[in-house]
């Protein structure tokens, strides 16, 4: 059996599957660098509109996060001083007092929920009658105004000269 060799055939048929291999991987079809660039480059455009519209939204949302905390401190200082007006207490300012943990101000603070940190802040005037005539708050961010006459609200940046103490004040008016 020496005179002819198997072994050749099998080498030839292992070249032809290798080159076959070779002509379907280059048969397949896919991206060329060029196409994945300008799919980068359209993906870049958009994410470059979109940005500063999100950023409205959420500026926005913000603000309107702050006329609603504003709310809320205006009915706790509403229910407190309709409170402390039925029990005939005479008018004066409320400060916030740190040793007393019962006092008016605190109060306000429980019932707003909003007022657990020490950047948020607020001020509110009350009439003789005991109607609220403005609330101001400030969160830290943005300062919100609010004039019961009008019954409006005014959001604006928050800065270093709108920063002020937690009080009610008494008009005589």
């Amino acid at each position: 059996m020496g005179a002819f060799d198997f072994s050749a055939p099998k080498k030839k048929l292992e070249e032809i599957i290798m080159i076959e291999r070779i002509r379907k991987m280059k048969n397949k079809k896919g991206f060329t660098l060029v196409e994945l660039i300008v799919v980068l480059v359209i993906l870049a455009i958009l994410a470059a509109l979109l940005i500063p519209a999100l950023t409205g939204y959420i500026d926005k949302a913000n603000k309107e996060k702050v006329v609603s905390e504003t709310r809320m401190v205006a009915m706790a200082v509403q229910t407190e001083a309709s409170e402390a007006y039925g029990h005939g207490e005479t008018w004066a300012t409320w400060t916030d007092d740190k040793d007393k943990t019962d006092d008016h101000i605190d109060n306000i603070k429980k019932l707003a929920e909003v007022l657990d940190k020490d950047t948020k802040t607020f001020s509110a005037t009350v009439a003789a009658n005991g109607a609220i005539q403005t609330v101001t708050y400030d969160d830290g961010t943005y300062h919100c105004v609010y004039t019961a006459s009008s019954k409006s609200y005014e959001t604006t940046k928050a800065s270093a000269s709108t920063k002020q103490a937690n009080e009610v004040t008494f008009s005589t008016t």
